[in-house]
Protein backbone atom coordinates (compact mmCIF):
# COMPACT_ATOMS: atom_id res chain seq x y z
CA UNK A 1 0.00 0.00 0.00
CA UNK A 2 1.66 3.58 -1.20
CA UNK A 3 1.64 6.52 1.23
CA UNK A 4 -1.06 8.17 -1.03
CA UNK A 5 -3.55 5.25 -0.98
CA UNK A 6 -2.79 5.16 3.38
CA UNK A 7 -4.03 8.79 3.00
CA UNK A 8 -7.16 7.90 1.30
CA UNK A 9 -8.18 5.45 4.21
CA UNK A 10 -7.41 7.57 7.03
CA UNK A 11 -10.74 8.79 9.32
CA UNK A 12 -10.59 12.40 9.68
CA UNK A 13 -12.49 14.19 12.51
CA UNK A 14 -14.89 17.01 11.66
CA UNK A 15 -14.21 20.50 12.65
CA UNK A 16 -16.57 22.76 13.24
CA UNK A 17 -17.03 26.35 11.28
CA UNK A 18 -14.91 28.88 13.16
CA UNK A 19 -17.30 31.81 14.05
CA UNK A 20 -16.31 35.24 12.22
CA UNK A 21 -18.03 38.59 12.00
CA UNK A 22 -21.72 38.54 13.42
CA UNK A 23 -23.63 35.52 15.15
CA UNK A 24 -24.46 32.29 12.99
CA UNK A 25 -28.10 32.35 11.59
CA UNK A 26 -28.19 28.19 11.96
CA UNK A 27 -29.61 26.17 14.91
CA UNK A 28 -27.69 23.18 14.51
CA UNK A 29 -23.38 23.33 14.91
CA UNK A 30 -21.80 23.82 10.88
CA UNK A 31 -19.03 21.83 10.18
CA UNK A 32 -16.29 22.49 7.33
CA UNK A 33 -16.51 19.65 4.70
CA UNK A 34 -13.38 18.13 3.89
CA UNK A 35 -13.10 18.78 -0.16
CA UNK A 36 -10.50 18.01 -2.97
CA UNK A 37 -9.95 20.33 -5.71
CA UNK A 38 -8.30 19.34 -9.71
CA UNK A 39 -7.89 20.87 -12.44
CA UNK A 40 -7.61 20.30 -16.08
CA UNK A 41 -7.58 22.66 -18.90
CA UNK A 42 -11.02 22.59 -19.57
CA UNK A 43 -12.57 22.54 -15.67
CA UNK A 44 -11.52 22.61 -12.18
CA UNK A 45 -13.74 20.30 -10.39
CA UNK A 46 -14.45 19.75 -6.73
CA UNK A 47 -15.45 16.75 -4.45
CA UNK A 48 -16.99 18.13 -1.20
CA UNK A 49 -17.81 15.74 1.38
CA UNK A 50 -20.86 15.67 2.77
CA UNK A 51 -22.54 12.83 4.71
CA UNK A 52 -26.16 12.65 5.89
CA UNK A 53 -26.92 15.42 3.19
CA UNK A 54 -29.57 15.27 0.75
CA UNK A 55 -30.28 16.61 -2.30
CA UNK A 56 -33.43 18.37 -1.12
CA UNK A 57 -31.17 19.91 1.98
CA UNK A 58 -28.26 21.36 -0.09
CA UNK A 59 -27.83 25.21 -1.44
CA UNK A 60 -25.18 25.81 -3.69
CA UNK A 61 -24.65 28.99 -4.92
CA UNK A 62 -22.49 31.47 -6.71
CA UNK A 63 -23.03 35.62 -6.80
CA UNK A 64 -20.68 38.54 -6.55
CA UNK A 65 -17.21 35.94 -6.85
CA UNK A 66 -17.97 33.52 -4.25
CA UNK A 67 -19.35 29.69 -4.24
CA UNK A 68 -20.97 29.02 -1.01
CA UNK A 69 -21.91 25.65 -0.34
CA UNK A 70 -24.62 24.64 2.74
CA UNK A 71 -26.18 21.11 3.17
CA UNK A 72 -28.15 20.73 6.16
CA UNK A 73 -28.04 16.99 7.48
CA UNK A 74 -31.96 15.66 8.91
CA UNK A 75 -31.81 14.46 13.03
CA UNK A 76 -32.13 10.85 13.22
CA UNK A 77 -35.42 9.27 14.26
CA UNK A 78 -36.11 9.73 18.23
CA UNK A 79 -37.68 6.38 17.81
CA UNK A 80 -34.40 5.03 19.89
CA UNK A 81 -32.34 6.41 22.83
CA UNK A 82 -28.40 6.80 21.73
CA UNK A 83 -26.28 5.00 24.80
CA UNK A 84 -23.03 6.15 23.31
CA UNK A 85 -22.30 8.53 20.23
CA UNK A 86 -19.17 9.43 18.33
CA UNK A 87 -20.96 11.36 15.38
CA UNK A 88 -21.64 14.86 16.37
CA UNK A 89 -25.03 16.21 14.21
CA UNK A 90 -24.72 19.21 12.29
CA UNK A 91 -24.99 20.53 8.89
CA UNK A 92 -21.42 21.60 6.32
CA UNK A 93 -21.22 25.07 5.12
CA UNK A 94 -17.93 26.18 3.01
CA UNK A 95 -17.08 29.13 0.73
CA UNK A 96 -15.10 29.62 -2.10
CA UNK A 97 -13.67 32.70 -3.82
CA UNK A 98 -14.19 32.60 -7.45
CA UNK A 99 -11.95 34.35 -10.49
CA UNK A 100 -12.87 35.75 -13.60
CA UNK A 101 -11.58 32.31 -14.98
CA UNK A 102 -14.80 30.26 -14.10
CA UNK A 103 -18.38 30.81 -16.19
CA UNK A 104 -20.46 30.73 -13.37
CA UNK A 105 -23.47 30.37 -15.56
CA UNK A 106 -22.06 26.82 -16.90
CA UNK A 107 -21.39 25.18 -13.18
CA UNK A 108 -22.87 21.52 -13.04
CA UNK A 109 -23.06 19.97 -9.52
CA UNK A 110 -24.34 15.60 -8.55
CA UNK A 111 -24.43 14.59 -5.35
CA UNK A 112 -23.40 10.60 -4.92
CA UNK A 113 -23.32 8.74 -1.61
CA UNK A 114 -22.72 11.70 0.65
CA UNK A 115 -19.82 13.39 -2.44
CA UNK A 116 -20.91 16.70 -4.07
CA UNK A 117 -18.71 16.74 -6.81
CA UNK A 118 -19.02 20.54 -8.58
CA UNK A 119 -17.60 21.10 -12.20
CA UNK A 120 -16.21 24.78 -12.67
CA UNK A 121 -15.95 25.09 -16.18
CA UNK A 122 -13.21 27.88 -17.40
CA UNK A 123 -14.08 30.90 -19.15
CA UNK A 124 -13.34 30.81 -22.95
CA UNK A 125 -10.85 33.24 -22.53
CA UNK A 126 -8.67 31.25 -19.97
CA UNK A 127 -8.16 27.85 -21.72
CA UNK A 128 -5.08 27.28 -23.13
CA UNK A 129 -5.55 27.41 -26.89
CA UNK A 130 -3.13 25.92 -29.56
CA UNK A 131 -1.36 28.32 -32.05
CA UNK A 132 -0.51 26.63 -35.07
CA UNK A 133 2.78 27.54 -36.88
CA UNK A 134 2.68 28.88 -40.56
Amino acid sequence: MTRNERKELEAVEKKPVQAAQGEPIHENVMFVPHVDIVENAEVITLYADMPGVSKENLSIDARDGVLNLTGKVDAPDNKRKAIYREYEEGGFTRKFTLGEKIDTEKISAKLTNGVLTLVLPKAEAHKPRKIQIS
